[in-house]
């Protein structure tokens, strides 16, 4: 139970790093140059999920796991963008 318990953190570590960064983005980004930093934001959540998985120490689900940080950190920031685009409408 302890090691699920831990796998899902590891996971939604870095599904957090995407939301704070995309905040962040919202925040201190030019407008119209969001699209840059949500690319190298993608980036560096796909470093940390690296670094992060290969922390654990298990080579069980290893891939599973970096898929799920991934396509989490893929979802939350292309909402942001979505978010971005719409609020360029206005």
């Amino acid at each position: 139970m302890g090691r699920v318990s831990w796998q899902w953190r590891s996971i939604g570590v870095v599904w957090l790093l995407a939301v704070v960064c995309a905040v962040l983005i919202g925040v201190f980004s030019a407008p119209g140059r969001e699209i840059v930093w949500i690319s190298l934001s993608l980036a560096g959540c796909t470093i940390a999920t690296l670094c992060v998985q290969l922390a654990t120490g298990r080579k069980e689900g290893y891939v599973s796991r970096v898929t799920s940080s991934v396509v989490g950190a893929v979802i939350v920031l292309a909402l942001a963008t979505g978010i971005f685009a719409l609020t360029a409408l206005g």
